[in-house]
């Protein structure tokens, strides 16, 4: 699940729990003898999965356990941990962050759902594919939670509109397939960009910290990898939804010219809205097309090929850059000189997903250095005996029913090393098995507290569990198979991957051939 809870109960059985576990683990365990360091990176990581699952304290707090315990503990000094949790991909989640703001203050994205309602309308099937459409869009470049949030009070204003016309009894489970469109939708569309959903920039981050050398994940790279797969599922998704949830036959169509009326009771496009949409625009491009696009012989020139050092510039570079415009560029009131965001906003900036981030980057950080990543891809080494294929159904199906019941960031960042491990172990493209367990981290559809759309939606009152645990599971298991093929058969091009041959840029990874 993508939601991070704001309590602050403290679950003290859990907490005493894992304390009781971890020093267990540490006095009494010796997983290496002569590198304690496995068996004390082991513990924490034990220790921060617990008490992330259950958030037996915030998990933000919980976060920031490598702060203490590596050094404590002498896995890691305290200027390295220290350093791993500030990065690139944390600018590049600000960055895409204050335009999902700006996007928000404005009023822009609920203009941009209405404006592909009013396009498409009318009958049941059309009404579903733009809720479909406007929830996988403005997923792909805002919060997912914020899109359901957005989406919620048009998809109740349809379903009441439709009420008054033909009578609640002729909706039959109709709302239901519009909520769930909605929440599928917001998921489908995240995992579409890096900025989308914070496991795919966790995998960005923690690449990078295994394997230094390797080539970089750029955003247009994996734009054009994912995007057939974002069409797959939302085809897949609303044919299912159309079909499984019907309107009774009675219910006729909704006239466009609803969708038409409250778009225009937003008013004329202000000066505003067409400036926040331009930055928009410009932020997509840039992000594209800042790197070289190659696809087998076909390429397309970055336009940071122009500059003089064209591998300083990151996709971070970009976000902050259009950050900036947005603080700077000013808005059309003459009396208040203001930019189109203020400083002010500083204060919705969600500081436990940068945190979770920053201990999830520090636990790789300790993965790596102290050899429990390749510890454990040694006790994995059964794997290499699996075809390639069987191999990626296995890694991803376990990826997918896990994120029902955990935190998907926090899962993809614990599972990120030991998967690096065991492809290293068994002389895998990591690539090969990283990217599908990141996509599959964000197709949990079954349960409410599976992502927050999910719970969104739920907490409406308007939908049984039984109906979300149904098509949930059609779903998951149809986005298992395509997942799989995808990466097998597109990601393999675009990501330039034989799955057989270890390339040079793995051996960066520490392996201790004692493990």
């Amino acid at each position: 699940m993508a939601k991070l809870s704001t309590q602050t109960n403290i679950k003290y059985p859990i907490v005493f729990l894992g304390l009781i576990i971890f020093s267990g683990m540490v006095f009494f365990i010796d997983l290496v003898p002569g590198n304690p360091g496995v068996t004390i990176t082991a513990a924490i990581a034990i220790l921060m999965a617990l008490w992330w699952v259950t958030e037996a304290i915030p998990m933000g707090l919980t976060s920031l356990l490598p702060l203490i315990l590596f050094p404590v503990f002498g896995v890691l000094s305290g200027k390295i941990v220290s350093n791993v949790y500030i990065n690139y991909v944390i600018f590049l989640f600000l960055g895409g962050f204050f335009m999902a703001l700006a996007l928000e203050k404005w009023d822009v994205h609920r203009r941009i759902a209405l404006k592909i309602l009013s396009v498409v309308g009318g009958s049941p099937f059309k009404i579903l594919l733009g809720f479909m459409v406007s929830s996988i869009f403005l997923s792909m470049w805002m919060s997912n939670t914020a899109t359901a949030m957005m989406m919620l009070p048009i998809a109740f204003s349809v379903t009441t509109a439709l009420e008054d016309t033909h009578g609640s009894n002729k909706l039959g489970k109709f709302t239901t397939a519009i909520l769930l469109c909605v929440a599928y939708g917001c998921s489908i569309g995240g995992a579409a960009t890096l900025v989308g959903t914070p496991p795919n920039l966790a995998l960005v981050r923690i690449f990078e910290i295994l394997y230094p050398s390797a080539p970089e994940i750029s955003f247009g790279q994996w734009i054009i990898f994912t995007l057939p797969l974002t069409l797959i599922m939302f085809i897949i998704t609303l044919v299912i939804l159309y079909y499984l949830f019907p309107a009774q036959k009675g219910l006729q169509i909704l006239n466009k010219s609803f969708f038409k009326d409250e778009y225009k009771k937003l008013g004329n496009i202000s000066p505003e809205q067409k400036r926040v949409f331009a930055l928009f625009i410009l932020l997509v491009v840039m992000w594209i097309f800042r790197k070289t696009l190659t696809i087998g012989s076909f390429s397309i020139p970055g336009w940071s090929s122009l500059f003089p050092q064209p591998k300083y510039i990151n996709d971070g570079t970009i976000a902050i850059f259009v950050a900036v415009l947005l603080f700077i560029i000013p808005s059309s009131d003459k009396t208040n000189k203001e930019g189109l965001i203020t400083w002010s906003i500083v204060t919705k900036i969600p500081w436990r997903i940068i945190l979770l981030f920053g201990g999830g980057f520090a636990l790789a950080k300790g993965f790596i250095d102290s050899g429990l990543s390749d510890y454990i891809g040694g006790k994995l080494v059964f794997a290499g005996s699996m075809s390639d294929m069987s191999l990626l159904f296995t890694v991803t199906s376990i990826m997918t029913f896990l994120t029902e019941f955990t935190s998907n960031t926090a899962t993809t960042e614990m599972m990120l090393p030991v998967i690096g491990g065991l492809t290293n172990q068994i002389q895998l493209n990591p690539l090969f098995l990283m990217i599908p367990i990141t996509l599959a981290a964000s197709m949990a559809f079954m349960f409410p507290v599976a992502t927050p759309p999910n719970a969104i939606v739920f907490g409406t009152g308007k939908l049984k569990m039984v109906d979300m645990v149904k098509a949930g599971f059609i779903i998951n298991t149809i986005g298992i198979i395509f997942i799989v093929l995808v990466s097998y058969y597109w990601g393999t091009v675009v990501f330039d991957i034989d799955p057989n041959i270890l390339p040079e840029w793995a051996n960066d990874i520490k392996i201790d051939t004692k493990h």
